[in-house]
């Protein structure tokens, strides 16, 4: 039973070429609506400060996006699925518990990144609205496209998603022609492809090295284009990435040679658009049109990578569960309502506070190089552990992590311009699945496992009691018992002693969440013929957790098989053939309240209990809502029992 997807089995079509541009390179393909402007800032525009800029760009394009991300990274699939968490599943098999940190870590900053990218692209766009007219107000405009961008999700994109590619061409090529023009024009520009302009930059010009933090933006996007790897396959990637590559150095170059010399020797006003001076005036509305539909599909493919790296947390038990939603029949697509509306608070908020895409800049990519380093770091201990090649193994920390850690440092100078919120919002991420991780590490290390076998000849004793009212006929538990010999001890709890629980077939059911992002198998251990079962349930990390649809498939396999009865167990039921009840019981750990907790085991299970009391429950995670369900709550010991003397009188 199961559905393997293998998504690194895509074949390079002209198709899938083009449904690459429409969803992976959104966010980086609208970097130059701000890059060069950003370099610029309140500078005077002089040859030393733009080819140096350029040649930054161009560098960084070529060893972080292209041989980082596209050529290595890109290698690193996990049954053709891409990102921080699929990058994690492959090393967490070599079962070191360290690398859960730099996965936690990057995610919440890849999500933080979701809070800014939306308001900096749209803003960049319409803002050439004030070549037009000047007094247009641009902030209400981008709200409104947010709002209606946010409403939208709940309708799945399949529908728009198909104008997504073409739109992109025409974006791409837009870019390309724009800047080719200036570079016959003024083709001297073509010197900044020299390193030494970026290297003399970042060392004679005053204070150069702090314009790293301006040129990163060029290359924000790299780590959302390794997260969508699954939705077109590396190959369409790699042959798409050529093109776009080709139009944005080809724009890159454009934007710095006008400026050069249209501007040279006069101080740059913040805010200035590079982007919208490459068109003519009669081009003008007809460029912010195709700049804002490809500012909203980036926007889209952000928000639709948030939804996906929280739904894997969510399986990877690293966030509480939430409502998922599948709007559409096409695979991979999903809707998280609580961080779509959460998404839109902050995106506005961001429009609000810092009302100009100028100051949006002075936030933006300080959370992202924190993502970029910690995908360095799991990249290395792969290839590490791989032993493939050790000359690799080397060179990606000495390579990547001193651009990178360049990046960050030049970065920190935009903390206090507003790149506080964007790390704000990764540490509250950070920590909430950090508590979740602790917590569960916790039970894991404490929950006792007892013998099955011990405790058989009691359950077929319960089974014939019938001083005991009957539960169900068929009674499931949820078990974190992962083999048929062994069994919560929590569960043998509530069957004998919380209120003993009779029933005609006994089932115990192990969820586990596989390395793989795809499949559903099952597999089942008879414990007593026709009496107690043992199901171990497996599911990818990717996929939806129906555990009521999968055990109700599993029961038909078996009734056809006679291994189990179909039948009611109730005489006045059976002869009229009614199907037999089903009942689940959920179990809810709490710690004993006599547990002596060390200040740091109170503060985690504290944590734990107020950021689960706001999640889905248990049954409606487990697609049980709709079952018969009972949730009890037991208690758990994890740690000695306060000592305390107690005498009789």
């Amino acid at each position: 039973m199961g559905n393997n997807h293998r998504s690194h089995g895509l074949p390079l079509t002209a198709g899938g070429v083009l449904i690459t541009l429409g969803i992976i390179f959104g966010d980086i393909g609208t970097s130059p609506l701000y890059v060069i402007s950003a370099i610029l800032g309140d500078r005077y525009v002089s040859r030393e400060l733009v080819l140096g800029g350029l040649s930054c760009v161009v560098w960084t394009l070529l060893i972080i996006t292209t041989f980082k991300y596209v050529f290595l990274a890109l290698n690193a699939d996990n049954k053709g699925e891409g990102g921080i968490f699929a990058l994690y599943a492959l090393v967490r098999r070599y079962k070191v518990t360290w690398t859960i940190f730099p996965a936690i870590i990057g995610c919440a900053a890849l999500i933080a990144d979701g809070f800014i990218t939306p308001p900096i692209s749209i803003s960049s766009a319409i803002e050439g609205l004030k070549k037009v007219n000047e007094s247009i107000p641009t902030t209400p405009i981008v709200i409104i496209i947010l709002i209606g961008l946010f409403v939208f999700q709940q309708f799945g994109t399949r529908v728009v998603g198909g104008f997504f590619g073409p739109v992109m061409l025409v974006w791409f090529s837009m870019l390309g022609v724009l800047g080719a023009l200036q570079i016959v024009k003024y083709p001297d520009i073509l010197q900044a492809f020299n390193p030494q302009h970026a290297i003399h930059l970042l060392i004679n010009y005053p204070q150069g090295f702090w314009l790293l933090g301006a040129v990163f933006l060029c290359t924000t996007g790299a780590e959302a284009l390794y997260s969508d790897l699954g939705h077109c396959g590396k190959q369409n990637i790699r042959v798409s990435w050529i093109f776009v590559l080709l139009m944005l150095l080809l724009n890159y170059f454009g934007q710095s040679a006008y400026v050069l010399h249209h501007f040279e020797g006069v101080k740059w006003k913040v805010g200035e658009s590079t982007f919208y001076l490459l068109m003519p005036k009669w081009f003008l509305p007809i460029g912010i049109a195709i700049a804002t539909a490809a500012a909203i599909i980036a926007s889209q493919a952000l928000i639709s990578g948030c939804f996906t790296l929280v739904n894997e947390a969510m399986k990877l038990r690293l966030l509480p569960n939430m409502k998922v939603v599948y709007p559409t029949t096409h695979r991979g697509q999903i809707y998280i309502p609580a961080i779509n509306w959460l998404l839109l608070a902050g995106c506005t908020f961001v429009v609000l506070f810092f009302e100009k895409a100028a100051n949006m800049e002075a936030a933006y990519g300080l959370a992202i190089t924190i993502d970029m380093m910690m995908t360095t770091v799991l990249l290395t201990y792969l290839k590490y552990v791989q032993r493939k090649n050790i000359l690799l193994v080397w060179a990606l920390p000495v390579v990547f992590l001193s651009i990178e850690g360049a990046f960050f440092l030049s970065n920190l100078l935009k903390f206090g311009h507003g790149g506080w919120f964007t790390v704000l919002i990764a540490s509250v991420i950070t920590f909430a699945m950090w508590i979740f991780y602790k917590a569960r590490q916790l039970r894991k290390k404490h929950i006792e496992f007892v013998e099955i076998k011990d405790y058989v000849e009691p359950l077929k004793e319960l089974m014939k009691d019938e001083t005991i009212p009957k539960e169900a006929n068929n009674l499931v538990y949820m078990a974190m018992a992962n083999d048929k010999s062994h069994i919560d001890s929590n569960i043998i709890y509530s069957i004998f002693r919380k209120r003993p629980k009779r029933a005609d077939i006994y089932w115990f059911v192990h969820v586990e969440i596989t390395n793989e992002p795809y499949g559903a198998t099952y597999s089942v251990d008879t414990i007593v013929p026709r009496r107690i079962f043992f199901v171990r349930l497996s599911f990818g990390f990717k996929v939806e957790h129906k555990v009521n649809l999968m055990f109700n498939k599993i029961v038909e396999e078996m009734v056809k098989n006679g291994e189990v009865d179909e039948l009611s167990h109730y005489p006045s039921l059976r002869k009229y053939g009614m199907p037999a009840d089903f009942k689940f019981i959920l179990l809810n750990s709490r710690v004993a309240i006599d547990d002596a907790l060390t200040p740091l085991e109170q503060f985690v299970v504290k944590g734990y209990r107020l950021i689960k009391s706001l999640s889905l429950s248990t049954a409606e995670d487990f697609g049980l809502e709709l079952t018969n369900v009972e949730v009890e709550t037991v208690p758990i010991r994890i740690a000695p029992s306060t000592n305390i003397e107690l005498k009789r009188k």
